[in-house]
Parts: structure tokens; C-alpha cells; sequence
């Protein structure tokens, strides 16, 4: 699918015009493909990489356009399952065009960065800059969604909540190393600029783009770490929380087995001082029941008091 984009006051906004200077073709099938390469010259393996979620950023030289491949974030559903995956995107930088190539259709010229453009190189730029700022906001998700679950493995028993935490630091592993080769393109454009032929303001954009990356990357790597760090101490949250639950049951169990030997005596078939014809035979034997259970009570009370004060 192709749609086309123009420069107007400083803002891109689509466009139906055939001489539209920015096309953006979104999973292009083989009739489209084939006229990339062909009209404009492209090289199939960089076109193929832009369409290859696990192809890394590279800037590269062509002799009437420069090709540049990054990594942005897939826009996350709930059938995803807390997996928050990236993908690659084409950018082919001509002196009077410029061709995005993408695997979803998303909105790539949103936001205040693109309300101040002045050339086919200030879009690319921003794009770039863009998908950090997607990062960021996905990353904030991340910690969110790790809040929610950290609170839900304090009361299970459960290993669901904890298969969810390993999604998400596979997750974060994965933004953090995209985030990484984005770097690296970055560094790459900056050392180029002169054979960009970038202006001072595209300098000075690219500079902020530098930090924003950078400052994504301290955050990926701090939430990664954290993530990491306490996964050892979060399943063993769950393996107490399940303990406790045993340790309840077993103490119910000998609660109710107290009084069940006390009524199992009275039922042998042997000569007991209490005759079953006796009139309160049965509430002696319900009277001793109920003096078992407060007998274990007090019992497993003083106990646990007992170890309670040793502990302290």
C-alpha cells in the first residue's frame, strides 16, 4: 500500500498529488517491490532489510541516495501476551524524494517534532527521533505493567504472574538492543554529515536526537537490570505464599483430626467407663471434642509464642 506526503507550512501532511515528494509504501507486495527497484534503483537486499524485524540499523551510501535501515517498536495488542516486539524501517533518502518502506501502517508524522520541517533530510531525521520518543512512551508501559504484576505475585500461589515478568525482560532485552543499533546509525549520520550535506539546524537536531537516544538507554538498561535482579526474589515469593498456604492446611488438618480420635475412641467396640444408654453420654463425648480443639489451640499458641520471642 503507498501513500504520499508533501511539505506544507512546515508540517507533512498526506497527499494525493502525483508530485507528492514523500512516499511511504506499507508491506509492499511484489508489484510494488519490483517498481521500487526499478524506478528508483534501490538495492534488493536493503529493501528486503527493511522489511526484516531482525535486521539491525545501518546507514548506508548509494550513488544517488543514502539508504538508512532503524528499529522501532511494534505497536502492542493484548494478543501479544506482554511480548513487546520491534520491527525494521526503510528510509531512502533521494535529493528531491525521499521512500519510507515499513511493515505497518502506523502514524510516522505525528507529534510536535514534525511541526517545524524544512527538508527531506529534517523528516528523515525526525522520524528517527520520533521512534525514540515511541520507546520511551513503551517503556513506560513496561514499567507500569511490571507495577500491576509485582503487586499480583504478593498474593499468588501461582506461576502465571511470574511467566509474565520473563516475557517482559525478554521484552526489554529486545528494546534494549534495538535501541543500541539505533544508537550506532546515529553515530554513523553524525560522522557523515558533512557528505549529507546537513545544514546547522539539522546539526543541531540531530544532537537532540543524540541525547534522547542515549537517555533511552539508561532507562531500557535500568529497567532491564531491576527486572532482572529481582526475579530470583519474586519466585520465591511465590514458593512462601504457596508454603504458608501448606502450612494453613496442615494446621486445619490436625485441627479436625484432634476431635475426630477423641469420637473415634467412644466409637470402639470395647467396655468404656460410659455406657451408650447413658443419658449424656453423647454430650460428654461432644463436650471432650470440643475440649480437644481448644486444647490444641491454646497449645499451638503457646508454641508459636514460644518460637516467636526465640526468633526475636
Amino acid at each position: 500500500m503507498l501513500k504520499q506526503y508533501q511539505i506544507i507550512d512546515a508540517k507533512v501532511v498526506e497527499s494525493d498529488d502525483a508530485a507528492a515528494r514523500i512516499h511511504v509504501y506499507i508491506n509492499p507486495d511484489d508489484e510494488e517491490k519490483k517498481h521500487l527497484l526499478m524506478a528508483f534503483n534501490l538495492d534488493e537486499h536493503t529493501l528486503n532489510s527493511a522489511l526484516d524485524p531482525d535486521e539491525i540499523s545501518r546507514l548506508e551510501f548509494e550513488s544517488d541516495h543514502v539508504a538508512m535501515i532503524y528499529k522501532r517498536p511494534k505497536n502492542y495488542s493484548s494478543k501479544d501476551h506482554f511480548l513487546f516486539k520491534v520491527a525494521s524501517v526503510g528510509v531512502f533518502l533521494f535529493k528531491d524524494h525521499l521512500i519510507v518502506v515499513m511493515t505497518d501502517d502506523i502514524q510516522i508524522f505525528s507529534g510536535k517534532l514534525f511541526t517545524r520541517v524544512t527538508s527531506l533530510l529534517d523528516v528523515a531525521l525526525r522520524m528517527i527521533g520520533r521512534t525514540i520518543t515511541h520507546f520511551m512512551e513503551h517503556l513506560k508501559v513496561i514499567n507500569m505493567i511490571t507495577d500491576s504484576l509485582e503487586q499480583k505475585i504478593n498474593t499468588s500461589m501461582e506461576n502465571k504472574y511470574l511467566l509474565n515478568l520473563f516475557t517482559l525482560e525478554k521484552s526489554l532485552v529486545y528494546y534494549l538492543s534495538a535501541i543500541n543499533s539505533n544508537a550506532m546509525l546515529i553515530e554513523k549520520i553524525k560522522n557523515n554529515s558533512a557528505k549529507m550535506a546537513m545544514t546547522k539546524d539539522n546539526a543541531d537536531l540531530l544532537d537532540d536526537v543524540i541525547i534522547e537516544n542515549f537517555q533511552c538507554i539508561k532507562q531500557a538498561e535500568i529497567y532491564s537490570n531491576i527486572l532482572a535482579s529481582m526475579m530470583d526474589a519474586r519466585a520465591s515469593i511465590v514458593g512462601n505464599n504457596l508454603n504458608m498456604l501448606m502450612k494453613t492446611l496442615n494446621i486445619i488438618t490436625i485441627g479436625i483430626m484432634v476431635p475426630t480420635l477423641v469420637v473415634s475412641i467412644f466409637s470402639m467396640n470395647v467396655a468404656l467407663p460410659i455406657g451408650k444408654d447413658h443419658p449424656v453420654s453423647f454430650w460428654v463425648i461432644i463436650a471432650l471434642a470440643i475440649l480437644s480443639i481448644f486444647t490444641f489451640l491454646w497449645f499451638w499458641h503457646k508454641r508459636m509464642g514460644r518460637y516467636t520471642a526465640n526468633k526475636q
